[in-house]
This record gives structure tokens, C-alpha cells and sequence, in this order.
């Protein structure tokens, strides 16, 4: 019996080589970039993740630790390290939220800014080759679609 399909030596069909899913694509882009930033940060004694902790206090500057940790991708006692680590480096800081006295709030440093903005070409050169090869319109694209996926995971378990 003739068949286009691969098998194995026991007659066996073996599965057809679909493509990896874009999920599992994905992982492997993120896996990639992090260690790639490791690798950027490493000398300086920090990490990819605490970049991204210091990336989203400067945008959203007074964040609990329990917000900073949701932001970036890590777990409240990950956090809670990471926290102290960059605390005791001298970039970030704790201060009373001036709104709700009660709450302890995060922000950069003066030195915290410094350096994200020593940083801030070095990374954008690893995005340009992450990207090399796409036109301005795909990555415009890309950056949406992404946005679209985060969307519609961001409601949690799909009914």
C-alpha cells in the first residue's frame, strides 16, 4: 500500500511535521530576548527581569509591589526579592502613596532613571535585530496583533 506519508520501520505512519504552534513560537521569542538581555545586564549584576521591574516604574511610576509584580510577569515573593535587590542597589525606592497614606508605593531613583536611560540604546539595538527583516508596516502590524492575543487571554480561561 502506497502512501505519500512518512513511516516508520515497523509500517507504523509516523505523525505528519506540522508546524510548532505560534504559542510555542512565541516562548522561544521570549526566551530569546530575556536571555539576551541577561546577557546585556549581566556585567552590571541584574537581570532581564529586574530591567523589566525598573521599565515599568518608569512608565507607571507608584506601584505596590503587588501591581509591579502583575506587570512584570513575576510572582509576589519573586517580587518581594527583587524588590529588595534593587532597593538595596540604590534604584528604586519606597515611599508613602500620597494619596492613600496607609500604602507603600515604589519609583525609580534618580539613579534607577540613570540608568534605564544608560541602557535604553543598547536594548533598542537588540529590539532592531529582533525585527531586522521586517518592514515599519509589519512591525506596526506585529506590535498590534500581539496587543489583539494579550487581549484576549487577559479574561483568563476561554469558555
Amino acid at each position: 500500500m502506497a502512501s505519500s506519508a512518512e513511516q516508520y520501520a515497523d509500517g507504523v505512519e509516523a505523525p505528519h511535521k506540522a508546524e510548532p504552534t505560534l504559542m510555542y513560537v512565541m516562548k522561544q521569542v521570549e526566551l530569546a530576548s530575556r536571555a539576551r538581555l541577561d546577557e546585556l545586564f549581566r556585567p552590571i549584576g541584574m537581570t532581564a527581569l529586574q530591567y523589566t521591574a525598573l521599565t515599568v516604574l518608569e512608565r507607571h511610576p507608584d506601584m505596590s509591589s503587588a501591581q509591579l509584580a502583575r506587570n512584570s510577569f513575576v510572582t509576589t515573593q519573586s517580587m518581594a526579592d527583587m524588590v529588595t535587590a534593587l532597593e538595596e542597589r540604590g534604584l528604586i525606592e519606597r515611599h508613602r502613596d500620597v494619596a492613600d497614606r496607609r500604602r507603600l508605593v515604589l519609583a525609580l531613583t534618580g539613579d534607577g532613571r540613570a540608568l534605564l536611560r544608560r541602557y535604553r540604546e543598547k536594548v533598542a539595538v537588540l529590539e532592531r535585530q529582533m525585527l531586522a527583516g521586517l518592514t515599519d508596516e509589519q512591525v506596526s502590524e506585529l506590535r498590534r496583533s500581539l496587543g489583539v492575543c494579550r487581549a484576549n487571554l487577559a479574561g483568563g480561561p476561554s469558555r
